[in-house]
This record gives C-alpha cells, sequence and structure tokens, in this order.
C-alpha cells in the first residue's frame, strides 16, 4: 500500500506527544512500514528514541504547530496529549490533513468541559452531578451547590494533574490553587464534581475501523489524586452491566467519530453505570493489554487509523500491571531491581527512558499474565516493589 520511510511512497505518522504510549504507537507504526515523527515539549521523550526523527517545541503555539505540520506533510496527525493547540488542527483538518480521530473529537476531549457537555447535555449519558468555576468565588458557590466531600480538577490536565478533593467548603481556596498549578494551559477554568461512591471504576477500550466498533474487556484500575497506579484486566461485570458500559461507550465515541481506540472511563455504582472520561487514543491503564491480548490497544490503535480491518479482540490470559514512580527530582539517575522483578513468573518490565525524575513522575511499568486476575495483581504489585529509581552522584 506504500513504500518504504524517507521514499516518496512512504506513509507518514506524526505524533503529538511523546511519552511512554505515544512510544509503542510509533514501534507499531513501524512494524507495519509506516514513517514516524514524534513531537513534544522536551528533548529526549520516549517516543524520541524510536521514532524515525523527532521535533521539539510548544504544541500549545497554534502558529508554530501549523507551520511544522505544514513542513512534514504527514498522512495522519495523531494526538496523544491534552495540551494541544486543538484550533488549530481544525484549521489544518479544513486544509485537507487527516487528525486522529478527528480534530473535532480531539478538541473535545482535550478538556474536561466540551465531552462532559456532550455526555451529560447531549447524549443525556448518566454521569456525576458537575458545575464549572471561573474564579474563587465561583469555585465556592460550586461547593455549596454541590455538596462536600466533592472533586475538583482543571478542565485541562493529564495524569490527575490539578485534581483534588474538597472535603469541607474552607478547602475550596487550596484546591482552586492545587486546579490553577495543575492545569496543562493557560487559563482558570474547573470542573467541580459531586463525590462518586462507587465499587469500581474502569477503562473500557472501544476500537472503531472499518470493522466497525469492537470493544476490549474491560479493565478494572485504581487511581491515587487522578493517575493510575494499577489495572487488572479482565474486570469481572455481569452481563448486564457490561451491556450497559458497552451501550455508553457506543454512544460516546459514535458521536465523536473517526478510527482509532476511545479509553472510555466509567463509574460502576449500585444505582448503574455512569460515564467519567474519555480519551481518543490509547489509554495508560490500558498497558496491561501488553500482556493479556492478542493485539495490545497500541497495535489495535494504529490498524485502525491506518485503515485496517480489526477482529474482535481475543483475551489471551488474566493480567495485570503496576506502575513506578519517582519520588525526587533529577537528571541523573538509574533503576535498579529489573533482575529480580523478572525472575517473578510470568512477568516483564517496561522502563520508559524519560531523560529526568520528578516526584510522582511515572518511570516504568510491570506486566504480570497469571491463570487467575488476583494472582497477577499481587505478582505485578510485588514486581514493581523491587524497581527503585536511585539518583546518582552529585544529586544525590
Amino acid at each position: 500500500m506504500w513504500g518504504a520511510p524517507f521514499s516518496a511512497q512512504s506513509r507518514k505518522l506524526l505524533l503529538l506527544g511523546s511519552g511512554e504510549l505515544g512510544k509503542e504507537v510509533i514501534i507499531e507504526a513501524q512494524r507495519l512500514g509506516v514513517e514516524t515523527v514524534a513531537v513534544d515539549r522536551y528533548q529526549d521523550a520516549p517516543a524520541m528514541g524510536v521514532a524515525h526523527r523527532s521535533h521539539v517545541m510548544d504544541m500549545l503555539d497554534a502558529e508554530g504547530l501549523k507551520e511544522l505540520i505544514r513542513a512534514e506533510k504527514p498522512d495522519l496527525v495523531v494526538p496523544e496529549i491534552e495540551a494541544i493547540a486543538t484550533q488549530a488542527l481544525l484549521e489544518l483538518e479544513e486544509e485537507g490533513f487527516t487528525v486522529v480521530p478527528t480534530a473535532r473529537a480531539a478538541q473535545l476531549t482535550m478538556d474536561r468541559e466540551g465531552i462532559r457537555r456532550l455526555a451529560a447535555e447531549e447524549l443525556g449519558l448518566p454521569t456525576a452531578a458537575y458545575r464549572f468555576a471561573d474564579s474563587l468565588e465561583e469555585l465556592r458557590q460550586a461547593v455549596e451547590e454541590l455538596g462536600t466531600p466533592c472533586v475538583i480538577k482543571p478542565i485541562m490536565s493529564s495524569s490527575g494533574k490539578g485534581q483534588s478533593v474538597c472535603r469541607k467548603p474552607e478547602d475550596a481556596e487550596d484546591c482552586w490553587n492545587t486546579a490553577l498549578e495543575g492545569a496543562r494551559a493557560k487559563g482558570t477554568r474547573v470542573i467541580v464534581e459531586a463525590f462518586v461512591t462507587f465499587e469500581s471504576e474502569i477503562t473500557l477500550l472501544t476500537v472503531r475501523s472499518i470493522s466497525g466498533t469492537v470493544f476490549c474487556p474491560p479493565i478494572g484500575h485504581i487511581q491515587k489524586d487522578g493517575d493510575y497506579v494499577e489495572s487488572w484486566q479482565p474486570h469481572f461485570m455481569s452481563e448486564e452491566v457490561l451491556s450497559e458500559a458497552q451501550a455508553i461507550a457506543l454512544a460516546v465515541t459514535d458521536q465523536l467519530g473517526g478510527f482509532g481506540i476511545f479509553g472510555v472511563e466509567l463509574f460502576l455504582t449500585e444505582q448503574g453505570v455512569l460515564f467519567s472520561e474519555v480519551s481518543p487514543r490509547p489509554h495508560d491503564t490500558g498497558m496491561v493489554t501488553m500482556i493479556t491480548q492478542d493485539l495490545s490497544e497500541f497495535a489495535l490503535h494504529v490498524r485502525a487509523i491506518l485503515g485496517f480491518p480489526v477482529d474482535p479482540v481475543v483475551l489471551l490470559t488474566p493480567g495485570a500491571s503496576a506502575t513506578l514512580k519517582a519520588e525526587v527530582s533529577g537528571q541523573a539517575f538509574t533503576v535498579t531491581g529489573t533482575r529480580e522483578a523478572l525472575r517473578l513468573p510470568r512477568t516483564q518490565v517496561r522502563i520508559f527512558g524519560k531523560p529526568e525524575i520528578r516526584p510522582g513522575r511515572r518511570m516504568a511499568v510491570t506486566l504480570s499474565a497469571a491463570e487467575d486476575v488476583e494472582i497477577a495483581r499481587t505478582t505485578a504489585r510485588q514486581a514493581a516493589s523491587m524497581l527503585k529509581v536511585e539518583v546518582c552522584g552529585d544529586e544525590q
């Protein structure tokens, strides 16, 4: 269908955001002979180490982003993070560039307001009660209306940055400051959500392709401060609840359109399934699929966006993932304990290769398979506990 990278007949994919998820996307694209370009705001991002070439730029710079994409002339523009000038993507799409899954989907999902209004107000899907606030005064009013505890988040952030729980009205100012510090773009708008008492939270990976829509088996996960720390697949659900979850995921992804994988986050409660968020790209909790499925979420994403058929997903084995996070800051560091972790049965380690560390930054993930999900979870956690991020030399 296309020629070798760098040839006149090549197919080119340009990735906007080059972290650990983007790295796997690049690898899968190259397996199918695609020329790859990685873009991120900092040098030596993980995907840059495997891409054919890379660029460093502020992706919130709309003019700079348009200039880069026009110069590269990619066949596919693939957003992988939230902090992107989405208006530029809309303009580029009008010029004929293909944005994955679509520029509209990227714009709606890059901020929590767009996707929440789409899900709750346009589609009528069940969600937690919510309000938006543009000032501390409006935030206090929203907290009063929704009650405490409630969750406060910037409308644009990732990996839980800026998220906090307001446990009493007096906490509102601290939560406001936390949200502003964690926001991925300029602005002061936040979303305030009523606290949801849930039995579990899941990611339902939903793949849209020329073959139609298919679902991966549900992935259970645990988050801490809004960022995932472990996930497992499959998460047990009754057929009735699974059908309800799939119906919600289908409604949202059909509305967003385009091809690719969507990470639909859902709360399972006594009252039913609630929609939380959706990412039109591979999901961090879905890294577990690298050990559980016949095709990982990254392989599924690349197949779909290249226009290839996607068969129903096959779960090969139950499995789990657990993360390693840095606890200090530094640039000279090592990750130790890999040998010990790999001695555990049916266990793999993915070290992301990020160039520097800071508290809470995800640096690696362990993947374990087993005949039972709980055994896999225990093994993955044990493997992750064996890994350590150690600062070297003068930085100690």
